[in-house]
């Protein structure tokens, strides 16, 4: 048991005190790659049913990210919630209420995943006819979509089990769990689709099983914790006051993002309208501007637990140097991946389709989005860190009138007169509300950090008692 605790704590990072960008980096960077290979597996996808089925089974396994993110963005929002109540447990060093957090937070999990599936079965071939999906492509993704949601329990699970992991500052052992099923997930998309010849199903229940070993790693790896990060199955029940914790700071995260993807299926829509080559083309650029939102979410999602585990511990003067660094590093890292996509573009979506048309739709997108990418960075690094210091519904509500609504408002008056009716009027949508967005959280979080700090001095004797 000492030989478990010992190497337990070999991948905790102590969040509240000692060299912020160090830690923050050891947290971040494990992070970063697990998030793109989550989204490897996506683009894994699309260049097997790329290069050894059509275009068109490109187009369809492409075109229902937006849908899959639609359907699991609000359940996705409550990991964000546990991560956050975990933290903060965590950093109060609450080891009863942290244990509570951890069994409410894995059932409530699995309860989500299953809702997922039911409900992704029932309701995803229509939800594609209301996009407007081309009828060559519709009934390809439809098929794709109902193998697919048959992953959703173990997609919950392992996305909820590394939220809690992450609360102790443990990204590297989701990450580790994640490579081994990104290396089987590429076996068996080659399996199903070269040899079987299954087509789009071959590549979704290739995704489905190897969501499903990482998720049982997950579960194995809190199960053998000896530290108060543990899961016992004998103990799984939902706490109602974490429940409610939990729920509290993930609905709105939820909701955010659910609401998020809506706009992204309208958009997804107004792209469907222009053909199957703008689709594919479109699903291949879409597969590399992911790697930059995984590497700046991955830093977003560090700042925001090292901000909820200071802001349990009072660290008020902490979590502003915290956020400075983990607006630094997210600068820097995606500036880095959009030169690299500017310049290589082409070659690079090649990798996808070797068809020149699909080549010249997905530069477009890359053109008109890939170097404002660092507004929609900054956008989310300040919506993370007010939900680290308390500010759950403020940060959903700005997002939802910046984003949302006005990508829509776009789409039905400017997208809609004939001389701007073009697929770059789609895309500069993007650009335009991250703008309108990030100026507003900028207001939001310097009033909501003042408001948090003047509260915390005026309390310092009490908590020095």
């Amino acid at each position: 048991m000492q030989l478990l605790r010992k190497r337990a704590s070999t991948y905790e990072v102590d969040m509240c005190n000692g060299p912020i960008l160090p830690n923050l980096l050891r947290v971040a960077l494990p992070l970063v790659l697990t998030g793109m290979l989550q989204y490897m597996f996506n683009a894994t996808n699309m260049v097997v049913v790329g290069n050894y089925a059509s275009d068109n089974s490109m187009a369809a396994v492409g075109s229902t990210s937006s849908i899959v993110n639609l359907m699991t963005n609000l359940f996705l929002g409550l990991s964000i919630g546990a991560n956050i109540v975990a933290a903060r447990d965590y950093g109060a060093r609450d080891t009863e209420a942290l244990e509570q957090t951890v069994h409410t937070s894995i059932l409530l999990s699995l309860f989500s995943g299953v809702f997922l599936t039911v409900v992704g079965i029932l309701l995803a071939p229509q939800i594609l006819e209301w996009m407007a999906c081309p009828p060559a492509v519709l009934d390809l993704a439809s098929l794709y979509l109902r193998v697919y949601f048959l992953g959703m329990p173990s997609m919950m699970v392992y996305n909820f089990g590394s939220a809690l992991l992450r609360a102790q500052g443990d990204t590297r052992r989701p990450m580790y769990y994640l490579m081994l099923a990104g290396v089987l997930n590429v076996g068996l998309n080659l399996l199903c689709v070269v040899v079987l010849e299954w087509d789009v199903a071959g590549v979704a229940a290739a995704t489905a099983l190897s969501q499903t070993v990482s998720a049982a790693l997950v579960l194995l790896c809190l199960i053998r914790n000896p530290g108060p990060i543990h899961l016992d199955v004998r103990k799984l029940r939902l706490d109602r006051y974490k429940l409610y914790q939990v729920l509290r700071i993930g609905l709105p995260a939820g909701i955010q993002s659910s609401l998020f993807s809506l706009s992204n299926v309208v958009i997804q829509s107004s792209v469907n309208s222009f053909g199957e080559v703008m689709m594919a083309g479109n699903s291949a650029a879409t597969s590399l501007t992911n790697f930059i939102y995984a590497t700046y979410h991955a830093f977003d999602q560090t700042n925001t637990a090292f901000i909820s585990q200071n802001h349990g511990a009072h660290n008020v003067d902490r979590i502003w140097k915290i956020f400075l660094r983990s607006c630094g590093s997210a600068i820097v890292s995606t500036s880095v991946l959009i030169a690299i996509f500017l310049n290589f573009g082409p070659q690079l979506l090649g990798l996808f389709s070797p068809t020149p048309e699909v080549i010249a739709a997905g530069m477009i997108k890359i053109s008109c989005c890939c170097i404002f990418e660092v507004l929609d960075a900054m956008m989310d690094m300040m919506a993370g860190s007010m939900r680290g210091i308390g500010y759950n519904v403020l940060p959903t509500v700005v997002t939802l009138i910046g984003c949302c609504a006005l990508r829509l408002v776009w789409l039905s008056t400017i997208f809609q007169i004939p001389r701007f009716h073009t697929i770059e009027m789609v895309y500069i949508s993007y650009p335009i509300s991250w703008t309108l967005t990030l100026s507003t959280h900028i207001i939001c979080f310097f009033w909501a950090y003042r408001k948090l700090r003047k509260k915390t001095l005026a309390e310092q004797p009490a908590i020095s008692e």
